[in-house]
């Protein structure tokens, strides 16, 4: 038999999915892969309940219906001051997974390159690498989640840099770019005439005093950002697979090919359903951001209650955790023991760094308060694990 593709070749299975998998084996709360235990708003499911019979029921418009691009237009304008074209600059996609894929293959060329921040969500360099690409990474600080200007710039201005990858709030850090470093993001790309390709998912999961900034709509950003995001986090329906891309029409004409030979549309009764969240008023934001808030502070004061080390999240609902004081050469067998022996899944955060990082874990709060109170309960026995 003939060798199977060189690009794929380093790859492995997802790990995130992988700890799920684990999780599921042995029974564990799954405070892995990022999903809630807690359901969609009734209004969007009695939607789609009315649908079920009726539909639509066959293919949407390749680019995504129609009334569920001019609501997200309308959403869209409403908290970020840009009008997108309804017809000419959205596309619906198959989750924002194939949103940034499309958005990659539409800039990439083989032999380009990408600059991804590190820690970084780990689909990103898989995207890269099988547009062709190879991604270039810049660490941000392990003490306050910062970059170093110089070091950003360092790598921009690398030959065959066509991009960079903006995932903001930020997956698995939980951070949030501030105006300020975003509009040194934004300076660098204009001088060094690249795209920024963002996946805003988390938009609107806040921690105050932190806000989320746009980055496309900085001084002339809105022709070379690609937005990137999806409905799953923010209406907690991961498994309706509803993403999209925003862009300026001549970006959005090659997103919209690649999209079409991607997966042909997403899901018509969905996207019907969705339009009741996508017409949703800013009381339900507002509620929101309130429930992650609460989330966060009873994990968060568990986990300092426990005496363990970890990052506050400005945003998103991730917290890495410093598993130093375990003795473990590796993240990895920490996870899987901390899985088997203590009854709760994380993820190795050596998944999401460039640089040899194996002494953080990453774990999520979107989940009940019974689910977050049983899972604090089964890490007072960390102690099991300390070698």
């Amino acid at each position: 038999m003939k060798p199977l593709s060189q690009r794929t070749e380093t790859f492995t299975d997802s790990v995130i999915r992988r700890m799920t998998r684990i999780a599921n084996a042995c029974g564990a709360i799954n405070l892995s892969q990022g999903f809630p235990d807690f359901d969609p708003p009734e209004s969007l499911t009695r939607r789609l309940a009315e649908i079920a019979p009726v539909g639509p029921h066959q293919y949407a418009i390749t680019f995504g219906a129609q009334n569920f691009r001019e609501a997200l237009s309308d959403k869209q304008f409403h908290f970020s001051g840009l009008r997108y074209d309804p017809q000419k600059e959205i596309v619906i996609t198959c989750g924002s997974t194939e949103a940034m894929m499309a958005s990659m293959m539409s800039v990439c060329n083989p032999g380009d390159k990408v600059v991804l921040f590190s820690p970084f969500y780990e689909n990103y360099s898989a995207d890269t690498i099988l547009c062709g690409a190879t991604p270039v990474y810049v660490p941000l600080s392990p003490v306050d989640l910062s970059f170093d200007a110089d070091v950003l710039e360092s790598a921009m201005k690398q030959p065959g840099v066509k991009a960079l990858v903006l995932c903001n709030p930020a997956n698995p850090s939980g951070k949030v770019f501030t105006r300020e470093e975003l509009s040194v993001i934004a300076s660098l790309a204009m001088k060094y005439d690249l795209y920024v390709i963002t996946d805003e998912v988390y938009e609107h999961i806040i921690y105050a005093p932190h806000r989320h900034t746009y980055i496309s709509t900085l001084p002339g950003m809105f022709e070379r950002t690609i937005e990137c995001s999806s409905l799953s986090k923010t209406y907690s329906i991961t498994g309706w697979r509803l993403g999209y891309v925003l862009a300026a029409t001549p970006v959005m004409d090659r997103v919209k090919k690649v999209h079409d030979f991607l997966t042909v549309g997403a899901a018509a009764p969905l996207m019907e359903a969705a339009v009741t969240a996508l017409r949703f008023d800013d009381s339900y934001y507002a509620d929101l951001q309130a429930h992650y808030t609460h989330m966060k502070q009873l994990f968060t004061d568990g986990l300092r209650n426990l005496g363990l080390r970890f990052t506050e999240p400005q945003g998103a609902y991730f917290v890495l955790i410093d598993i130093s004081e375990f003795g473990y050469d590796g993240d990895e067998q920490f996870c899987i023991d901390m899985a088997q022996k203590v009854g709760v899944a994380a993820v190795p955060g050596s998944s999401f760094f460039r640089e040899p990082i194996n002494h953080l874990v990453r774990l999520h709060f979107a989940k009940k308060d019974e689910t977050l109170n049983d899972a604090l309960n089964r890490l007072e026995n960390l102690k099991k694990l300390k070698r």
